[in-house]
């Protein structure tokens, strides 16, 4: 059985109640409406829009600011604001990305050696809403201790933080489908968590292999999957996607209603 996409479809009554389409135990699809009250219609998300479009919908980013570091979702900021998180393998990218994004060259630390960020950390973008920037995952020369304490902080994070209303998967455009990221995604496609997938590292491939290899990834994808997320192809060093992403963001953030505030 293939896991499916809902998009555009998708009923919630917060951020975080985007939601796609998970099987039951009868291997049945339907939707969770125990806490969706509104339709909202995501059919934009596979929309082709033009480049004058997209840069028309994309936002300009004003301010981005480092609010805190944790690793605990029990300590993250008590908000009603939209999350963004970032999350993928160990040197995909993440962190220049958000530099990228941001406009803010310094504000995610880069590192030259992998599996450097071990906690959640929540930069405040424009005073309106977050990018929060996840551990990464799969990284194997953590100890099994390690491994296990940073699994434990992003799936708590992923499946409970009702503000985090999309998740953006880090997929390195130069490496054949890994288990790991497959793997991973299939976790999120039986959970229900509303997640795009972000190709990064373009610039390393000329356009036209750049091109293929992700259309190679979504064939290996659809064998899995009837309907694709959203696909995004980026490129930290040439700004390659930065309107796309932004717009996109922007996009959800004039359609989705706010989580309620934590107490």
């Amino acid at each position: 059985m293939k896991l499916h996409f809902g998009w555009e479809h998708t009923k919630y009554v917060s951020a975080r109640n985007l939601f796609v389409r998970a099987p039951n135990k009868d291997e049945k699809w339907e939707y969770n409406l125990a806490q969706r009250e509104k339709n909202v219609n995501f059919a934009h998300c596979n929309t082709i829009h033009t480049t004058n479009d997209i840069a028309a919908m994309a936002m300009k980013i004003k301010s981005a600011k480092f609010i805190i570091s944790n690793s605990s979702v029990s300590k993250c900021p008590k908000t009603s604001l939209h999350e963004y998180a970032f999350i993928g393998r160990s040197n995909v990218g993440k962190s220049s990305l958000i530099n990228m994004l941001t406009n803010h060259k310094g504000l995610a630390k880069t590192s030259q050696t992998p599996g450097k960020t071990l906690l959640i950390n929540h930069f405040l973008i424009n005073d309106e809403w977050y990018i929060v920037d996840l551990p990464g995952y799969g990284f194997a020369r953590h100890s099994m201790e390690q491994r296990k304490q940073l699994d434990t902080i992003i799936r708590s994070y992923i499946l409970t933080r009702q503000q985090m209303t999309c998740l953006f998967v880090l997929i390195d455009s130069r490496l054949k489908p890994q288990k790991v990221d497959l793997e991973f995604m299939t976790w999120l496609g039986e959970n229900g968590v509303p997640f795009a997938i972000v190709f990064t590292k373009l610039d390393k491939l000329g356009r036209v292999a750049g091109a293929q290899a992700v259309r190679a990834y979504k064939q290996v994808l659809r064998k899995t999957w009837d309907e694709l997320p959203p696909v995004f192809m980026t490129s930290s060093e040439d700004g390659r996607g930065r309107e796309e992403l932004l717009a996109y963001i922007a996009n959800i953030n004039a359609t989705v209603e706010k989580p309620t505030p934590e107490k």
